[in-house]
C-alpha cells in the first residue's frame, strides 16, 4: 500500500509538472522557438515603495536642457544649502523623471510645465544603491514639451576629495583658514545638486553662490559684474550662462585667493592660489598664454570662454582637473619657486597644464559619449601634451618622458588582467579604473603610432574635421575614425605626396577603422619576431603575454593587429632613411633590394609593439659596442626595453640582456640611461628583498654615477638625469652619494634651511639627511614651515625614505588622518616606503589595516586606490604573500575583490616569484663568472 500510494503521488506530481510548464519545454524546438524577454524586477525605494527604474544608465525618456543652480556654502559649519530648477525636455511620454543625486537632503521638489507658472508638487522616490532619484509627476508628461524640476536640499561639505569639498590649511601667520572646491569627474557632481550625471547628457548652466564677503568665488564662466548683499557679511556672486557642457565639467571654488592674469586672443587667463603663494605662478600664467595660442592654432577653432582660470588647491587627489575655464591643480603641479623648483618640476608644470588645456578641446568642447572611450578624452590629452611640449618647448625633452611611460604602460598591458583601451563598463568602481595608464597612455601612443602612419598632415587635418563635426556634442571611437578616413581632395597640397606614398605601402587602401579596432578592441599588443637571412626578412606577430599561473588566464592565439612596421638599416641616406609595411596578417616576409649589415624595427619607438630579433640581436649589440650613435637615442632605450622584456617571457636570456647594456658607460642621452636604470632597479627592488643586498650593488651603474657633480649646471635634461642617477645612488648608498650629500645637508641644517642648495639635488641631499634622527626631525619642522611647494614635496619623499620604522608608520597614519602631512601625499609616502627594505612588509600591513579607511578617502577604483594595491604589493615574490595578498582580497566585498588593479597585482607577484625561480641562479652564476 506504502509504494502504490508513492508510485500515485509521483506520477500525479509529473502530470502537474507537465501540465503548468509552458508547452514548448518538451517540444523538439524547446523554448528557443520564441525569444520570451523577463520584465525587469524594479528595486525598492527607501521609503519601500518600488523605484521605477532598474538600470545604472539613465533612461532616455527625459533630457537636460538647462540648471539654474544656487549655492550657499558655510565655511565655519562645513554646510551648504542649495537649490536647483532643471528645463527638461521630454521625448516620450512619461510619469517619472530618474535623475541623480548622492548624499543630498532634499527638502522641496515641485515641476513647473512650460504653459502654466503654477508649481505642482511631485512624489519623490530615492534609490541610493544607484545614486538615483525618481521624481513621479501627478500627470504624464508630454512628448516633446519642456519641463522644469524644482529641487532645494542640503548637505556637508564633503571630506573626502569627491564633490563640494573642504580643504583646511595655515595662512602665512599659520592661522588655519578653509577652502572649498569641487572634484566631480567622474561621477561627483551628483553629490553637489541633483542633475543627469551622464557625460553625454549635456546642457547650459547658470550658477549663483552665496559666500562671506571676505572670501572670493571662481566658477566656469566669468561674474557678472555686480556682486548683490544678501545679509550682514554674505555677499552673491552671479555667473554667466554656461556653453553646453556635460556635469562632471562644472566647478566652484570659495577661498581667499589673489590672482595675476594676461589676455589673449579675447580671453583673459588668470592664475590663482592662497596669498602667500601668488609669487609662485608666473611661469605657470607664461607657459598657459604659450599653449593656448597654439592650440587654436593647431586645432582651427579658438578657445570659446571669455576667460580660463588656473587654480592652485592645497589638498588635492589628482594632479589636475580639466573643468571646463576653471582648471584645478593640485599646488606642486601649478607653482614654480625660482629657488627650490628642479628642472623636473619645471617638465612637471609645464606638462600638466598643456594636459589640462588639450581638454579644452578633447574633453569639454567634445566629450566621449559614454566612461567606455574615456580614452578619446585622455588619451587625446596625454598624446597632446607631449605634441605640444615638443613644438614649443623642446628645451624640456618631453619626448624622452613619453617614451619612458609608454614602456611602464607596455608592462602593464602585457598581464593578463589588462583590459581593452575601449571596455564596456558600469559600475562606479568599473568606471574609476577607467582612468588607468592604459586610458592615458597607451591611448596616447597608438594616437602617435596613427600620426606616424597617417603623416602629420593628414592627421592633422582629421582632427580638425572630428572637432568641427562634433563640437559642444560626443562622441564615440568610431566617430574619430570616420573623421581620419583620408579624402585627398580635401588635404593640403603637402599631403599628396606622403598619401601616395601610404596608400603604396597598404595595397592601395587606407582602412583606418579596420586598423585602429584591432588596437582599441583587443587588450595587450603583439610582439614581432624578426629573422633575416640575406635580403629576406621573415616577420611573424603573436600576443605578447607573461604567463603566470593564473586563474584567468585566457589564451588568445586568434589576436591579429594590423601593425604599421616601420625599419630602417645601415643603408640609411639623406633621402630615404625610415621603411614602412602593414603587417595585418600572422607572418609575412619583406625583401630588400640589397643585403644590410643590420635592421632595426620600430624607429624611434613610434609604434606600440615590442620586437624580437631572433640570431640578430647579437649584431645589433655589437653595432651598440662599437657605434652606438649610429641608432637614435631613443632607439637605443627602444632596445634595452625590447631585451630586459623577452628576457622576463623567457624568450631571451638575461644575460644576453646584460651584454646589451654593457656600451652604457658610453651613454650620455637620458632616454637609454633612464630605461637601463629603471630595468636594474627593478631586478635590484627583488633581490634586496629577498637578501641579496650584494648581488644587486654589482648591477648598479657605479661608473655613470662617479661621473656626476653636485650642481644646477648644464641642459636640463642633463640636470634631469644628474638628479636621478645621484638620487637613485643616495638611496642604495652606492659610491660615496650619501658622503656628499651628508656634508651638503648638514651645512644646509646649521643655517636652518636658509642656505641654498641645487634645486636638482634636494632631493638626494634630504633623503640622505633624513636617515638621522636629527635629521628627520629637521625635516618635519621644514615642512610645517612656509616653505615653496617644491621644496616641501621633497621633504616628503625623503621623510618616506627613513629606516625608522616606527616613523614609517607615524607618517602612514598621520597622512591618512590629513593632520601634519596632507592625505594628498598618502599614496606616494606608502609607496616610497614599500620601495624600502625595512618599509615593503609594513606598507602592506597598514593597507590591510586601513582598507575601510583608504576606499571611504579614496573611492574603490579610483586612481588613488589602484596605485596604492600596486606599490604596496609589487615588492612581493614569494608563494606566502601572493597567497596573504589573494586571503585579503577575497576576504573583502565581491567589489573590492574584482576589482581590476587586485588582478593586476596578484599577476605581478606570480610573475615576480616566475622570475625569481628562473633568474636568481642565473643571474648570481653570470655575475660571479664576470668578477673572475
Amino acid at each position: 500500500m506504502l509504494v502504490c500510494t508513492g508510485v500515485l503521488v509521483i506520477a500525479v506530481s509529473v502530470i502537474m509538472v507537465i501540465y503548468l510548464l509552458p508547452k514548448c519545454t518538451f517540444t523538439k524546438e524547446g523554448c528557443h522557438k520564441k525569444n520570451r524577454t523577463m520584465e525587469l524586477i524594479y528595486p525598492l525605494a527607501t521609503n519601500g515603495k518600488l523605484f521605477p527604474w532598474a538600470k545604472i544608465r539613465l533612461p532616455s525618456d527625459v533630457v537636460p536642457l538647462h540648471y539654474d543652480l544656487d549655492l550657499h556654502p558655510n565655511l565655519t559649519t562645513l554646510k551648504f544649502t542649495g537649490s536647483v530648477k532643471i528645463v527638461v525636455n521630454v521625448t516620450q511620454v512619461t510619469k517619472k523623471i530618474v535623475l541623480h543625486s548622492s548624499g543630498l537632503n532634499i527638502t522641496k521638489a515641485t515641476i513647473t510645465s512650460t504653459a502654466g507658472s503654477q508649481e505642482k508638487a511631485v512624489e519623490l522616490l530615492e534609490y541610493p544603491l544607484h545614486d538615483q532619484i525618481a521624481v513621479l509627476t501627478p500627470e504624464p508628461l508630454l512628448a516633446g514639451q519642456n519641463y522644469t524640476v524644482n529641487l532645494e536640499y542640503s548637505s556637508n561639505l564633503s571630506d573626502t576629495y569627491y564633490g563640494f569639498y573642504r580643504i583646511s590649511y595655515k595662512d602665512e601667520n599659520s592661522k588655519q583658514r578653509w577652502f572649498a572646491a569641487t572634484q566631480f569627474e567622474p561621477l561627483a557632481a551628483r553629490s553637489a545638486f541633483p542633475c543627469f550625471d551622464e557625460p553625454a547628457l549635456k546642457a547650459t548652466f547658470s550658477i549663483r553662490i552665496k559666500r562671506d564677503e571676505k572670501l572670493s568665488t571662481l566658477s566656469n564662466m566669468p561674474k557678472v559684474l555686480t556682486t548683490t548683499p544678501v545679509t550682514k557679511g554674505i555677499v552673491q556672486d552671479e555667473f554667466f550662462m554656461s556653453l553646453k557642457m556635460s556635469s562632471y565639467l562644472v566647478a566652484f571654488v570659495v577661498a581667499d585667493l589673489k590672482n595675476i592674469s594676461m589676455e589673449t586672443n579675447g580671453s583673459l587667463v588668470s592664475v590663482h592660489a592662497i596669498p602667500q603663494h601668488i609669487s609662485q605662478v608666473e611661469y605657470a600664467l607664461n607657459t598657459t598664454v604659450k599653449l593656448l595660442e597654439f592650440y587654436e592654432n593647431y586645432f582651427l577653432i579658438n578657445y570659446p570662454l571669455e576667460k580660463l582660470d588656473l587654480a592652485a588647491i592645497p589638498d588635492f587627489q589628482s594632479g589636475a582637473m580639466e573643468n571646463w575655464g576653471l582648471t584645478t591643480y593640485r599646488e606642486t603641479t601649478l607653482l614654480f619657486d625660482n629657488n627650490a623648483s628642479s628642472a623636473r618640476d619645471k617638465k612637471l608644470i609645464t606638462a600638466v597644464i598643456a594636459h589640462e588645456l588639450a581638454h579644452q578641446w578633447f574633453g569639454n568642447l567634445v566629450t566621449m559619449e559614454w566612461w567606455n572611450d574615456l580614452w578619446l578624452n585622455e588619451g587625446f590629452a596625454t598624446f597632446m601634451e607631449y605634441f605640444v611640449m615638443e613644438e614649443i618647448f623642446p628645451e624640456l625633452h618631453s619626448d624622452e618622458d613619453f617614451l619612458n611611460l609608454i614602456f611602464k604602460a607596455m608592462k602593464k598591458d602585457s598581464l593578463n588582467s589588462s583590459h581593452a583601451v575601449s571596455s564596456a563598463v558600469q559600475s562606479s568602481e568599473q568606471i574609476e579604473e577607467m582612468f588607468d595608464t592604459l586610458s592615458y597612455i597607451k591611448g596616447a601612443s597608438l594616437l602617435m603610432m596613427l600620426k606616424h602612419y597617417l603623416t602629420k598632415d593628414v592627421f592633422q587635418a582629421g582632427i580638425e574635421i572630428y572637432l568641427h563635426n562634433h563640437k559642444y556634442g560626443s562622441a564615440r571611437s568610431d566617430d574619430l575614425w570616420d573623421s581620419l578616413k583620408i579624402c585627398i581632395p580635401v588635404l593640403p597640397c603637402s599631403c599628396y605626396v606622403m598619401v601616395v606614398f601610404f596608400l603604396q605601402i597598404t595595397n592601395g587602401t587606407l582602412d583606418v577603422k579596420k586598423l585602429m579596432k584591432t588596437w582599441i578592441l583587443h587588450k595587450g599588443f603583439p610582439l614581432v619576431t624578426v629573422n633575416r637571412k640575406g635580403k629576406i626578412i621573415s616577420l611573424h606577430q603573436e600576443k605578447f603575454l607573461y604567463c603566470v599561473e593564473s586563474d584567468n588566464w585566457t589564451s588568445d592565439s586568434s589576436y591579429l593587429w594590423d601593425i604599421p612596421l616601420t625599419y630602417m638599416t645601415n643603408r640609411c641616406n639623406f633621402t630615404h632613411c625610415i621603411n614602412a609595411y602593414l603587417l595585418d596578417q600572422k607572418s609575412a616576409v619583406i625583401e630588400l633590394p640589397e643585403e644590410v649589415e643590420w635592421i632595426k624595427f620600430n624607429v624611434d619607438m613610434n609604434g606600440y609593439y615590442i620586437v624580437n630579433y631572433d640570431e640578430d640581436w647579437q649584431t645589433l649589440i655589437d653595432l651598440l659596442k662599437k657605434t652606438h650613435t649610429a641608432l637614435s637615442a631613443k632607439d637605443r632605450a627602444n632596445l634595452i626595453n625590447n631585451i630586459f622584456s623577452l628576457a622576463s617571457l623567457g624568450k631571451e636570456s638575461l644575460k644576453k640582456a646584460f651584454e646589451l647594456i654593457d656600451y652604457i658607460k658610453e651613454e650620455s642621452s637620458t632616454a637609454p640611461l633612464t630605461q637601463a636604470l629603471f630595468q636594474l632597479g627593478l631586478i635590484f627592488s627583488l633581490l634586496e628583498k629577498r637578501g641579496e643586498q650584494q648581488l644587486a650593488a654589482q648591477l648598479l651603474l657605479g661608473n655613470k654615477i662617479d661621473q656626476q657633480h653636485w650642481t644646477d649646471d648644464g641642459t636640463l635634461s642633463e640636470r634631469e638625469l644628474r638628479s636621478m642617477l645621484l638620487t637613485f645612488a643616495c638611496i642604495h648608498d652606492i659610491r660615496n652619494c650619501r658622503t656628499t650629500a651628508s656634508e651638503l645637508f648638514d651645512k644646509w641644517m646649521k643655517s636652518n634651511g636658509t642656505m641654498s642648495l641645487p634645486s636638482d639635488l634636494m632631493k638626494a641631499i634630504f633623503i640622505t639627511g633624513a636617515k638621522t634622527n636629527d635629521g628627520w626631525e629637521f625635516l618635519l619642522r621644514m615642512y610645517t614651515s612656509s616653505v615653496p611647494e617644491a621644496e616641501k614635496s621633497k621633504i616628503i619623499e625623503a621623510l618616506a625614505s627613513t629606516e625608522d620604522v616606527r616613523k614609517m608608520m607615524w607618517l602612514m597614519q598621520n597622512s591618512l588622518e590629513g593632520g601634519v602631512i596632507r592625505t594628498q601625499e598618502l599614496s606616494h609616502i606608502i609607496a616610497t616606503i614599500s620601495h624600502s627594505l625595512p618599509g615593503h612588509l609594513l606598507a602592506w600591513d597598514f593597507v590591510k589595516e586601513n582598507w575601510e579607511k583608504l576606499t571611504r578617502k579614496f573611492h574603490l577604483g579610483s586612481y588613488t586606490i589602484q596605485n596604492i594595491i600596486s606599490s604596496s604589493t609589487s615588492q612581493f615574490a614569494t608563494k606566502v604573500h601572493l597567497l596573504e595578498v589573494k586571503t585579503f582580497f577575497e576576504s573583502k566585498s565581491e567589489e573590492s575583490s574584482k576589482l581590476r588593479c587586485v588582478k593586476e597585482a596578484i599577476d605581478t607577484i606570480q610573475l615576480n616569484i616566475q622570475w625569481m625561480e628562473t633568474n636568481l641562479a642565473k643571474l648570481q652564476e653570470w655575475l660571479n663568472d664576470k668578477l673572475r
